[in-house]
């Protein structure tokens, strides 16, 4: 192990196995207060899997290529989306680019607002674009110019499907429930976390183009700390607080957020009601300010 902070991912990855492992057991028999209780603490670990996802696609968490590609295909079997593909739309493209055009995520890339609409339908418009601009060209090269790593990538496809028919075989509304409902709530969730932590923030400028959410650092392996992650995008999450503690007084306050749900309740249910509370662009500010003043 890299660094012994990745203990924690272990331990999220280990628990995560017997919760699923317990619910399949367990079934829908007696499906009460208890067992909704801990699928909803499933479904948060799912969501957890996805940044787990994130970072080690950023930093492997083993020194053993062995142990590495194994945790590839525990990831993407947990995840429901081979992990290779945060390479050419993450690592490649995201990082680039933060928010700028030619970012496949963008988030202005339909539309400037940023209201609830928007927020739960990005998800589907930004796959399309990171499949068809980032995933599909990827694989291309890769077949031409590394075989090696090509067929790796495959391989995460190739595991994904049989674990998909191995549970639907067995048992296809359990699978249903326990394993494809986690899959899509960890892959929606984190393309949520890519749009509320960018839209309407500057993408211009070089410590306001992301924004900050405090309360899911203890949980999510300090994904809060975006700015941070963006400035150095090889360091590791357990040193992202110190990295967020060296940059913290060049942010605008307005992007460090509290609460990540608090975000979303004040934006989109309350700011739907009341605009002093709707989300206010950087983004259409500056170009407001760039635009030429009218000479009568």
């Amino acid at each position: 192990m890299k660094y012994k902070a990745d203990i924690r991912s272990v331990a999220y990855m280990i628990i995560t196995s017997l919760m699923f492992a317990y619910q399949w057991q367990a079934g829908f028999t007696g499906f009460g207060l208890g067992n909704w209780a801990l699928y909803i603490v499933f479904l948060h670990f799912a969501v957890a899997v996805s940044v787990i996802t994130h970072n080690h696609n950023h930093l492997q968490i083993w020194n053993s290529e062995v142990l590495n590609v194994l945790t590839d295909w525990w990831l993407t079997v947990f995840y429901g989306i081979p992990i290779f593909t945060w390479i050419p739309t993450h690592n490649r493209n995201h990082h680039r680019f933060v928010n700028k055009q030619g970012d496949s995520t963008a988030t202005y890339r339909k539309t400037e607002s940023n209201d609830l609409f928007t927020l739960v339908s990005y998800p589907g418009m930004s796959s399309y674009y990171q499949i068809t601009e980032g995933i599909i060209p990827f694989m291309k090269e890769m077949k031409q110019k590394d075989k090696k790593r090509y067929w790796e990538y495959l391989t995460q496809c190739f595991v994904l499907i049989a674990w998909w028919l191995l549970w639907i075989v067995i048992d296809w509304k359990k699978a249903l429930v326990f394993v494809i409902i986690p899959q899509q709530v960890s892959g929606y969730m984190v393309q949520i976390f890519n749009y509320v932590q960018h839209v309407h923030a500057d993408e211009e400028t070089k410590y306001n183009h992301s924004r900050n959410f405090m309360g899911v650092n203890l949980f999510l392996f300090n994904n809060g700390y975006h700015t941070a992650h963006h400035e150095r995008a090889s360091m590791h999450w357990s040193e992202a607080p110190e990295g967020h503690a060296q940059i913290a007084d060049k942010i605008d306050p307005s992007l460090n957020e509290r609460s990540f749900w608090g975000y979303i309740f004040r934006t989109y249910v309350v700011g739907s009601v009341w605009k002093k509370y709707s989300s206010q662009s950087m983004r259409l500010a500056r170009q407001e300010r760039e635009q030429p003043s009218e000479v009568e």
